[in-house]
């Protein structure tokens, strides 16, 4: 029986071949690796004195390493899509997204140390995870959908001879027709965030939105003008609510209030500083032994520099920075403004967690419960973020070849 024969590959699919880009995934892999034996080091002593996880020392990074297992892999799987697919799909990944917020004020919500969050990977019993994460990346990519077409887009005219039309056309002139659609959008994603409640991740989809409008153009005027209303809100809200002054007062003195609240930040300062230069060697931190909270989730920093010292905590910046640095890199040479303003969120979404976790356990800034990137336990926000880097791999493979002299 004769062989059919092979069918040509359209453009597209031979653009979709093209290699990926291995500094940045070498980066990738390399941050996961590390991240794995900090949260085992971080951890065990947590699982053995825990008896809801059998005391079993290896609880977390065993259930961590398979996430990251199966992370990598669909990392791998997402690097083969031609992320143009993630074009018509940008608007049912919203929706989904946002089914998804809305299912949390629904009996299917998980309550998680008195909060509401998440929900169960199958509805009922397993895994959670935030539906917020993956509205993050939602938003970044329909924002990058809609705004990669705006070059081409004309601008609408209103009739000049009512005022209302006359009123219209200033409105376009300054821009503010254009972002009505996005306003209403981050509205809607924001307000089902915020009331779960869950201000870091109000801010980070605040941030990965932001990223997006701004390299697309939108002018700078917008930004200053919203960004000083968002900054006097927030201050409203400090001073009127006890509950985000007494979140302040914590911030700023949390030495006054050593059981109250200030007790976490407090022992994460003390990891920290008793880790010096060198630090106390791989496994000898004393602080994960029942003395600072959470050391394999929001504080595992102050584990990796109590045993690395400076110079290890150091380390891991710089390869994030690395990573943020090449991300940003592939996102001026993509091939075309979808995959820049793609790359651009999602990057500025991981360099925005990587800062404010950083910030949080070293008391630069209030207490957001932002974990770190790759490195924090929780299995199914390490394989979303690692979706989230097989879409940057996928927009490298399209990334034009330079040309020969």
């Amino acid at each position: 029986m004769a062989r059919k024969p092979k069918r040509d590959l359209t453009l597209e699919e031979q653009l979709a071949r093209g290699p990926i880009d291995l500094p940045f995934l070498m980066l990738v892999l390399l941050l996961v690796g590390i991240g794995l034996i900090m949260l085992f080091s971080a951890s065990y002593a947590t699982a053995y004195y825990d008896s809801t996880v059998g005391n079993d020392p290896l609880y977390y990074f065993k259930r961590q390493a398979l996430f990251a297992v199966a992370g990598i892999a669909v990392m791998y799987v997402v690097s083969k899509i031609n992320y143009q697919t993630l074009r018509a799909l940008s608007f049912p990944l919203l929706g989904g997204s946002i089914f998804l917020l809305l299912l949390i004020y629904t009996p299917f919500g998980v309550n998680i140390n008195g909060v509401t969050r998440w929900l169960y990977v199958f509805l009922v019993g397993g895994p959670t995870f935030q539906p917020s994460e993956i509205a993050k990346v939602a938003v970044i990519i329909f924002f990058a959908a809609r705004l990669s077409k705006r070059d081409t887009e004309k601008k609408k005219k209103f009739t000049r001879r009512t005022n209302w039309g006359r009123f219209l056309n200033w409105l376009e002139k300054i821009g503010f027709l254009e972002l009505v659609p996005y306003g209403v959008v981050l509205f809607i994603v924001l307000v089902l965030v915020v009331f779960e409640p869950h201000m870091s991740g109000t801010i980070l989809i605040m941030v990965g939105a932001a990223s997006v409008l701004f390299v697309s153009g939108i002018n700078l005027g917008w930004f200053i003008g919203l960004g000083s209303i968002a900054v006097l809100g927030l201050a409203v809200i400090i001073r009127f609510t006890d509950y985000m002054t007494r979140k302040m007062n914590l911030w700023l003195n949390p030495w006054d209030y050593p059981q109250e609240g200030g007790y976490q930040i407090i022992q994460s300062l003390l990891s920290i500083a008793s880790g010096g230069l060198l630090g106390k060697g791989l496994g000898n931190s004393i602080q994960k032994f029942n003395y600072l909270p959470e050391p394999e989730n929001d504080m595992i920093f102050s584990i990796v520099v109590e045993e690395l010292g400076l110079l290890g905590g150091g380390l891991v910046l710089l390869l994030f920075s690395l990573l943020i640095l090449r991300g940003y890199w592939l996102a001026l040479h993509a091939r075309d403004k979808f995959g820049t303003l793609t790359v651009v969120g999602i990057t500025t979404l991981l360099a925005a967690q990587v800062f404010l976790n950083i910030g949080v356990v070293t008391n630069l800034i209030p207490n957001t419960g932002i974990s770190l990137p790759f490195f924090s336990y929780g299995g199914t926000a390490l394989m979303i973020q690692l979706a989230q880097m097989g879409v940057i791999l996928s927009v490298s493979r399209q990334i034009p070849a330079p040309k020969k002299d």
